[in-house]
């Protein structure tokens, strides 16, 4: 067995059976595979199980969420006997990610009060936490096209809305659908968002409070779940001043400074740095616009980057040229990546969100280079840049012909 794709699904697989022997003798016999290469998952979103450490036991209690191969040890157990609930639950659990809602349906009728039990592992989940599709094992991570019926029919047994998990300092459902991005790419986000809310789902303790203040809209914008954010705004979620922002609800802002344009009491500059850094990656110009105007510096640096590198990440083409028109600085480096919002631009170009194309990516390349930023010459080597011509020809500042934009063409 020396075909890559072969030996990942072979680990995987191992994995998620607790097969020690297997994946014992996976790590020995492709050592160098499992250091060197980032792993290969059939996992829905690009999850995938970590090999790191390569001890087998070990990677295998990581991946069931349990603390040590006893404690795994000790839930296998269990769940080799028929009757334990650990048996019961781990059968319900894959009837909930399965969209079996027959099998859900069976098991919760034999066994009524088990919609309130807690998974032995560390995230201590619910049945309805995994409709979250967050936070808990990786291959369980996915939502099915019946999600919303799984979720009622847990609600007609009693499943407990605002039941909190320990995944992320502390989790309801309602936070992990608003944040994750299996429901989103199902369609069901927000038909999820309102089932939650019809049975009262509270935002005040959807997320935890030591994450983004428990604030749930900051907790979406942070995830990268910007529809989500308005979603939830529109349904009377809190707002303090970042998420103001961040949603793009300018006249909202507007409420938290006084008549000379200083921050009033209830925001904070913590808060109009972090908003302008979300309005800028997801595009709202009237409010980047509105904070430069109120002296926020266009090169401040939050949580180690600036707005340019958000622009640039989420492919916002007029944010940039605003950013721009206002001297944003190009050459700044992030404090985590140590790159620039030109790198920035290319990750998101390679990594887009689903609703963002890459012809935006290539506008905003080109007018960074433009405004003069540094091109690394292992960008133009690398194979996904070298095998566009649109973006090889954006980087070295060349204009192509109409009908090659956007090309995959070698150049």
């Amino acid at each position: 067995m020396n075909d890559p794709k072969t030996i990942w699904r072979a680990a995987e697989s191992a994995v998620i059976a607790g097969d020690v022997l297997t994946l014992e003798r996976l790590l020995r016999e492709h050592g160098k595979m499992f250091q060197e290469q980032p792993p290969e998952s059939s996992w829905c979103g690009g999850l995938a199980p970590s090999y790191a450490g390569g001890e087998a036991r070990a990677i295998i209690a990581r991946e069931h969420h349990f603390a040590d191969w006893a404690e795994y040890e000790a839930n296998a157990t269990a769940m080799r006997l028929v009757d334990s609930s650990e048996a019961w639950f781990e059968a319900a659990v894959d009837a909930v990610v399965a969209g079996d809602v027959m099998a859900l349906q069976r098991l919760l009728e034999q066994h009524s009060e088990g919609v309130r039990l807690r998974s032995g592992r560390r995230h201590r989940s619910t049945l309805l936490h995994y409709v979250g599709a967050n936070g808990v094992e990786g291959w369980r991570q996915r939502t099915p096209a019946n999600a919303v019926q799984v979720a009622e029919l847990l609600f007609q047994f009693g499943a407990d809305v605002d039941a909190v998990a320990e995944m992320y300092g502390g989790s309801t459902t309602l936070g992990l659908v608003a944040t994750s991005i299996h429901p989103l790419r199902a369609g069901l986000q927000n038909a999820l968002i309102d089932i939650l809310l019809a049975h009262g789902a509270r935002f005040e303790v959807a997320v935890a409070p030591n994450y983004t203040s428990g604030n749930l809209i900051n907790a979406c914008l942070a995830n990268g779940r910007p529809q989500a954010a308005e979603y939830l705004a529109e349904r009377g979620a809190p707002l303090d001043l970042e998420a103001a922002c961040g949603v793009g609800w300018l006249r909202q802002v507007k409420t938290y400074f006084d008549e000379s344009g200083q921050l009033k009491s209830a925001a904070t500059q913590a808060q109009m740095n972090s908003g302008f850094q979300w309005a800028c990656e997801y595009g709202r110009i009237d409010v980047v616009d509105f904070l430069l105007s109120q002296g926020i510096a266009v090169g401040v640096v939050h949580r180690g980057q600036t707005g340019l590198h958000q622009a640039a990440l989420g492919g916002q083409v007029e944010v940039v040229r605003l950013l721009l028109a206002h001297s944003a600085p190009v050459e700044v480096r992030d404090s985590a990546w140590r790159d620039t919002p030109l790198g920035w631009a290319l990750h998101g170009w390679a990594h887009p969100p689903p609703d963002v194309s890459g012809s935006r990516y290539l506008e905003v390349v080109t007018q960074l280079v433009a405004a003069g930023a540094i091109v690394e010459p292992a960008w133009l080597v690398g194979g996904k840049v070298r095998g566009d011509a649109a973006m090889w020809a954006a980087l070295r500042g060349e204009a192509l012909p109409p009908d090659n934009h956007g090309s995959s063409r070698q150049p």
